[in-house]
């Protein structure tokens, strides 16, 4: 080594790279390699019941993108899904984050009340929303019938049921956005509302040009989060209808998942798992630089 010359890691960085390197090595492991393996299975005849592992290049996902199925009915459940779920699970936090935000008789009560979803698994929330909206049996429809209404057949038909499945993501998510906004709130600046109490200006007027122009960094981020995590929903859809009636509430991961593992097709599935991925690489940035320009706005 020459004279003067400095190691490459100090004492203090071997040290952090020492704390690091075993999540380092998890990821490495349970998320790296599993996309190398499912990225080269795409690009094979990779079937379980009978895995030639042939090099067929782009022909499954040239499979996939021309599928009907998946461009008339997944992507377009898919992205219906992300939106409704997104912006109805954020417009009720913040309205619940704000009735929080000013102090009442029997708040922690309340607060603790509403973050009850959170505790719950999204697997037994399908099962308890399924029970409950049974066309036979359920809670629902026996509270219909006894208002004098005729009961529903709810998971049977396309839009009911994808509206059950948007009520139960809703339900899940809204705690989720109500503590992330209300802290948000809690850490604003008082002096503007302050002034603008002085001031004699609206509710409205304030929540529209004071409270949401401050919140928008925490709104953003929210959003951002959540519409990846949507884009992925499994457990709910697959509990409640498994994708029907028929496969009109089929979403992408189920998609992807009856490929591989029903029809025990991994190389097509993995094609499809792929495209999925792209697909939400390209939606995050676009949705991050639009909300973060929104923001900055």
């Amino acid at each position: 080594m020459a004279s003067g010359s400095r190691p490459l890691f100090g004492e203090q960085q071997r040290f952090m790279l020492l704390l690091v390197l075993p999540a380092g090595l998890l990821m490495l492991l349970f998320q790296v390699v599993p996309i190398v393996i499912g990225a080269n299975a795409s690009f094979r005849d990779w079937a379980l019941y009978n895995p030639k592992k042939v090099w067929v290049g782009l022909a499954h996902y040239q499979a996939v993108i021309t599928d009907p199925a998946f461009l008339e009915v997944v992507l377009p459940n898919t992205f219906l899904f992300m939106v409704v779920s997104v912006l109805g699970a954020l417009a009720l936090g913040l309205a619940l984050a704000l009735l929080l935000n000013r102090p009442f008789r029997g708040q922690k009560l309340v607060q603790t009340v509403l973050l009850v979803p959170l505790m719950v698994a999204p697997v037994i929330a399908a099962i308890m929303m399924r029970w409950m909206f049974n066309d036979q049996f359920g809670i629902v429809n026996a509270v219909l019938e006894g208002l004098g209404f005729e009961g529903q057949p709810w998971l049977v038909e396309r839009w009911t049921a994808f509206g059950v499945i948007l009520l139960t993501d809703i339900w899940l998510w809204t705690p989720w956005y109500t503590l992330l906004l209300l802290a948000g709130l809690q850490s604003l600046p008082r002096e503007p509302f302050e002034a603008a109490e002085i001031d004699g200006t609206s509710t409205w007027r304030v929540f529209t040009h004071l409270t949401v122009p401050m919140l928008r960094p925490v709104i953003v981020v929210c959003v951002v989060i959540r519409a990846i995590d949507a884009f992925r929903t499994f457990d709910i859809v697959w509990t409640l209808t498994g994708g029907g009636p028929g496969r009109s509430t089929e979403l992408f991961s189920l998609y992807a998942y009856v490929l591989a593992f029903l029809n025990l097709d991994l190389g097509r599935g993995s094609a499809a798992a792929m495209i999925g991925g792209l697909i939400i690489l390209v939606v995050g940035v676009v949705l991050y630089r639009v909300t973060d320009r929104i923001a900055k706005a």
